[in-house]
Formats: structure tokens, sequence, C-alpha cells
């Protein structure tokens, strides 16, 4: 059964962009050339006021508003009043803000947006995705879609520099990369947030963590301990590191580092730092491990770096065993044990020769916990393992798995599987290091047995808060 609201893949969402469609019976003229008239006459009458610093968006909107009236004032077409307000939308969309694809960044519902092109915009709707009837004009058009929005952050993208990651004003994640690289057009991928931000109780709710998963990594991040999330592309990794960075207390002084700003965290004491690519003569970049190089001199009680994918993996784990406990951030893995391997790829791409077993008692010494997500068929996101790093046995880093997804192999209502997180029975070691420092956790997070009923469900934020040295 399908998702409710959901469309079949492929299906047309939006509106109908056939020209006839905008007007009356009895005047059967083309959309197009109306709004191709509208456009070349605010050019021509406002001019470089349209690239005014000075005038707010709010300001520039309305003056394309009056501007277009008067247009349509003099165009003598039989136009109906909500034919003309649809035709200046679309106008001041194109000009303005980010064209076709504006009313999907403002649909709550959609996730992603992804234009393959002028003619093919798709966008992810709960997980599933859908092919739009939306379509720019041409090439021209989505290019200074692309310009406007990477020149808002001081990003660049041309022939020389064909691929950029930038943001939005509200955070939203956003790459594009045009020819020759790309090559049937320029493709722009936009990942949106929402404007509240989403919260433990939203996982809960949505089934993507259990209520006893939740209490625990509150716990493990109020008392100080190294996690890492881990997953694939679109699994929901940001949006776990934000909530886990939520219940970091107020009083601590914070330093996240992220090549696009994403992070939002609501804590008083924030330094938020930002890489920076190389200028037009190539020089200038500032990578992410020259950042958390940087952030050990500036006295944080936590390092938040949003993604490690690079020789800055070996300045984390320095970090992390040089007293900057509680540190977080996030890494591309199939699963925790493929996450290990990959952090000891990445420390190797930081030129440090180093013996795999140096780098393995690296990683067991700083990691304390691997909370791994993943994208489901059914399009859902979800905390599948939440696994403790024990210790090296040999030379292999040993863990244990504390809670599982176990899934049923079926589906609700909603057409989503009913499998849930299910404790293995195993009490992490790192308990009984939070007990000596007054942290306990509560019994029933962890249950009996693998899949023993509950003794009740734990209350969060009711343990005692503390550190470890």
């Amino acid at each position: 059964m399908p998702v409710a609201g959901l469309r079949a893949p492929g299906e047309l969402l939006g509106p109908d962009p056939s020209p006839t469609g905008a007007y009356t019976s009895g005047d059967i003229e083309d959309a197009e050339a109306v709004k191709d008239r509208g456009r070349a006459s605010l050019i021509d009458g406002l001019g470089a006021r349209l690239y005014d610093p000075s005038l707010t968006e709010e300001a520039m909107t309305e003056l394309v508003a009056a501007h277009l009236a008067t247009f349509f004032a003099m165009e003598a077409s039989i136009l109906l009043p909500e034919e003309q307000a649809r035709i200046t939308q679309e106008i001041t969309d194109d000009l303005l803000r980010h064209g076709p694809i504006e009313p999907f960044l403002a649909d709550p519902s959609i996730g992603e947006i992804m234009v393959n092109g002028a003619k093919h915009i798709y966008v992810e709707r709960r997980g599933k995705l859908v092919l739009t009837r939306a379509q720019f004009r041409d090439d021209a058009q989505l290019r200074r879609v692309i310009e406007r929005i990477v020149g808002r952050v001081g990003r660049r993208i041309d022939e020389s520099s064909p691929m950029v990651d930038a943001r939005l004003p509200d955070g939203s994640r956003v790459n594009a990369i045009i020819p020759p690289l790309a090559v049937d057009g320029p493709t722009l991928t936009i990942r949106k947030f929402t404007a509240d931000g989403f919260t433990i109780d939203d996982l809960i709710r949505t089934r993507s963590v259990s209520p006893e998963v939740a209490v625990l990594l509150e716990i493990c991040v109020r008392g100080r301990l190294n996690i890492l999330v881990s997953g694939g592309t679109g699994s929901g990794k940001t949006t776990l590191l934000n909530i886990l960075s939520s219940f970091i207390p107020s009083d601590e002084r914070i330093v996240t580092i992220e090549d696009a700003v994403e992070l939002r965290l609501r804590q008083p004491h924030v330094i938020r730092l930002e890489s920076r690519p190389a200028n037009i003569e190539g020089k200038g970049a500032v990578h992410i491990r020259d950042l958390v190089r940087n952030s050990l001199r500036m006295r944080p009680d936590r390092v938040v770096v949003g993604e490690c994918r690079g020789g800055e993996t070996l300045d984390m784990l320095q970090a992390m065993n040089t007293g900057h406990d509680g540190s977080l951030s996030t890494l591309h893995a199939n699963s925790p044990r493929d996450a290990l391997s990959r952090i000891e790829t990445m420390v190797l791409m930081a030129g440090m020769e180093l013996p795999i077993r140096a780098i393995r008692e690296q990683v067991a010494s700083a990691v304390d916990l691997i909370v791994h997500t993943s994208r489901l068929r059914d399009g859902s996101r979800r905390v599948t393992h939440v696994s403790e790093v024990v210790g090296m046995e040999g030379d292999t880093i040993t863990m244990n798995d504390v809670f599982l997804m176990q899934e049923y192999g079926e589906v609700d209502q909603y057409g989503l599987f009913t499998g849930t997180l299910k404790p293995t029975g195993i009490r992490p070691v790192f308990t009984e290091r939070l007990a000596e420092h007054g942290i306990h956790v509560p019994a029933e997070v962890f249950g009996d047995t693998y899949g023993a009923p509950r003794r009740g469900t734990p209350q969060r934020g009711t343990h005692q808060a503390g550190g470890r040295s």
C-alpha cells in the first residue's frame, strides 16, 4: 500500500505548464510570449535597479509588481487578475529568486530538489522521487539561478571552476555542476532543511529511533562520549547530528566545522567555522583540516565536525584523544564496521605513513559510539545500529552492537516497515565509566534479553548530568 499523499514514481507534480491554460477561450495568447515581453519591459524600465544591493527582497518584489501592473495595463490583453498574478509571480521568481523551483522550496513536504538540465526537475517527497511538470526555459535561465545562489555566499561557478557547494539563506545545502563536466546541461541539487529543525521527539514519532535509544543517546552526549554518526547519502546523518548537538549543555563552548554551514545549534556559546575554496588565482583555500587544527587553539569544550571525508579525520581523532571529549561528527559508510575501515582509509589520506595498528589503536581509544542510519526501501530514514567501540583484541578493533534494527517484513497502513530497534542484551562498557562520574543509565533502556518485554519506557532528561575526566 503506498504512503498517503505520495505519487507514483514518474507521475507529474505541479501546475500544467501549457500556455493556453492561462488565458480565456476568447483570447488565446502565448503565455511565454507575454512573460518574455513583461520580462523585457522590466529590464528596460528598471535596469540596474534590479541588482541594487541597497534594496531588500521585499522592496524589490514590490517594485517589480508595480512595474508589471503598468505593463499589463498597457498590454490591453484580456487577462484575468489571477493570470496576471501568476505571470507576475513567475517573472519575480525568475529574476529575483529561483525560477520554476521556487514553489518546491516553499513546499514543506519536499525534502530534496534535483534539476537534471533545464527540462527535467525531480523532487523527493517522503523518500520517493517524483518527476515534476516544472521546467526552466533553457540552460541559460538555470545557469542564472545557480550563479545567483552561489554568489550570495561568495562562491563562484564557471568553466574554470565548474563544481560548487553552497547554501541557501535558510541553510539548505546546494550542489551545482555545469558543462563541460555536466554533459547534458547544468545540474542542481538542493537538500532542504526544515525551518524549525527536527527534535528527538520527531524522530520517535516517525519511528526513526525508539524511546530507549533516545534516552541512551542523550545520556551519551551529556556524558561526553565521542560519537560518530555513519550512514549512506541522504540517510539523515546531518539531521541526527543536529539533534545530538542539541543535548550539549548550554554552558559549554562549542566549535562547529563544516564545508557549507548546515548545523543549527541553539546553545548561546557556539562558534561556526566554514571552509573556503580557492579564489580565481587558485589561492586562499582553507580546508576542513586547517579549521580542525585551528579549533583546538580556541579552547573548545566540544568540537563538532559536519562530516569527516579526508585527512581531517586524523586531526579529529587527535582532538578526541587529547581532552576534547564529547566530540561529534559524521561519515559515509554502509555499516558501523565499514565506518571503522573508512576511518583508517581517511587517516591515511592525511599523508602520514602510520602503521595500521597505530591507527586502529587511535580509533579504539578515541571513538566510543557509532550510530548508523539507513534509508529503507519504504523511503523512511531510521537508526539501524547503535554500536559501542570496546577496544583492541590483537590487531582488530572490537565492537558490540547495543541496539539493532529488527525488520518484520511487513508494512503498516502508511506503507512503512514495521521493524523497530531492539536491544541486543549487551550492556555497554561505557556505562560503568559514566557511573564513575555520577551518570547512571536506566536499566530498562537495555531490557533483560534481546527482544524481551520492557520494564517501562525510561524518561529522557531525568539522569544526573556530569562528565568524564
